[in-house]
Formats: C-alpha cells, structure tokens, sequence
C-alpha cells in the first residue's frame, strides 16, 4: 500500500493479532493486511525457518515457532503471552482427501481428532489472552459441502466447523467467534496440493467463476480484517469463494 492508502486504513490501530500459520499463504497475507490497517501481529507457524523470512517482511511484534495441532504447545504459548490480544487467527489444519478403499483409519482418526482438538484448544486457551469483543476467526472451506469420492473426511469437517463456530460464539461471549469458509484459494498449499496440474486448475476457474478471476489470499485476509473490525459479527460462517458453489460442476 502507499502511504496516502495507509493512512485510509487504521481500522486495527493499537490492536494486536494472533495469526497462526502467518508464515505462507492466506496466513501471511492476513499479517501484512493487520500492519497495513495499523495493527500489530503475534505470527505464529510451524516451520521456524519459513517463520524468520515471513517476520523480516512483516516486523511482527513476536514470532512463535510451534505445531497448532499440539494442544499441549499451544496452551503453553497463549499462557505465556505476557499481554492481551485484541483478535486470534488460525489457518492451520489442511484437508485430508481419501477414497475409502485406499484410507488409513488410523491415520483418519488421527487427522480428524487432531483438527478438532485444535479448534476447540485454540477457544480454550486462548480466552483468557482475548479482550472482550474480540475475534477468534478460523479458516474453513466449501469443498467438502459437495458429495465426492474421496472427500468423507473433508466433508464430515465441513459440516462440523460451523456448528462449532456457533456454539463457541455463545460458550466465549462477548469474545466473537466466527468462520471463513474458502473455496479453491490461490496459495502455495494449493499448488502443492494439485502438483502440474495447479495451472490447469486456475485456468478452469478463470473461464468459469462468475467473478472471471482466481480468487486469492488477499481476498480472504481483506474479509478476515473486515470482520475483526466489524463487532456485530459473531457466530457465522462466512463463504468466499468467487461464486464456486453456484456452478453446476
């Protein structure tokens, strides 16, 4: 942003994020957004070498390198926070797509309980850091709302994380609680999702989303700040996804 735009945006001044897994993707891009609207930002990821390069870019005013999906880690870090966050973010968690006839059921299991124990460990240990209308915002998605092989486990979290959304939002009151539900996003997850056939992807998306374009991780953290910002929400699920679900295929 330029300065003069800068200056338009201080929506978030004097408040600070939590975003977890902030070093790629919709995570880094919602970091950037926070300190272009005056915000400062806790960045939180996994991978401490991608976390150094993300935080030199960003100037965050803490790092923490840790695996959100380790709730024992998790709650150690919010209870060492030594001050009070205004928002939390997370990003973290993958889907997991497997025909039945090829899944590891312990490996599923794993995957499944480990997403929602980290939900619900983000809302447990992180209300005692997060000041009174606060946000606590999660990153779903929207494929899994559509029958498919290989989606039962997508689709089974799909349906899952905006009744838990609902439920926190009255369980952590006044903090608000909310989801984003992405479809196709343009992210390095992304690409390593679909190998080689990443462009042809985006290529099918361009010709066929009504908003003629791919959407990507700036479009999201522009909504995840807007709803940090926006006191009324709480307990909802917001889609984003360029008109995806309106098509037929």
């Amino acid at each position: 942003m330029s300065g003069s735009e800068l200056s338009q945006h201080q929506d978030l001044a004097d408040q600070t994020v939590v975003v977890i897994g902030a070093s790629s993707g919709i995570g880094l891009e919602t970091a950037r957004r926070v300190r272009a609207s005056g915000g400062q930002v806790v960045m939180v990821a996994r991978d401490p070498q991608r976390l150094e390069r993300a935080a030199a870019e960003v100037q965050p005013r803490s790092t923490a390198a840790l695996d959100a999906a380790d709730t024992g880690r998790l709650q150690q870090f919010f209870s060492d926070l030594p001050y009070a966050v205004d928002h939390v973010m997370s990003t973290a968690g993958g889907p997991l797509y497997a025909p039945l006839a090829d899944m590891d059921v312990a490996e599923t299991s794993r995957h499944f309980g480990e997403r929602l124990a980290m939900t619900l460990g983000l809302a447990k240990y992180s209300r005692g850091k997060l000041r009174d209308l606060g946000t606590l915002l999660f990153i779903g998605g929207t494929g899994g709302r559509r029958p498919g092989v290989g989606r039962s486990v997508t689709s089974a979290l799909t349906a899952a994380l905006p009744a838990l959304t609902a439920n926190l939002a009255l369980e952590l009151a006044p903090i608000r609680v909310n989801l984003i539900a992405a479809g196709f996003v343009d992210t390095p997850l992304s690409a390593s999702l679909l190998g080689d056939q990443i462009d042809a992807r985006r290529e099918e998306l361009r010709s066929s989303l009504p908003i003629r374009r791919v959407v990507g991780p700036e479009d999201v953290a522009a909504l995840a700040v807007h709803i940090m910002c926006n006191e009324a929400l709480t307990g909802a699920t917001f889609d984003i996804d360029g008109g995806q679900q309106l098509l037929s295929q």
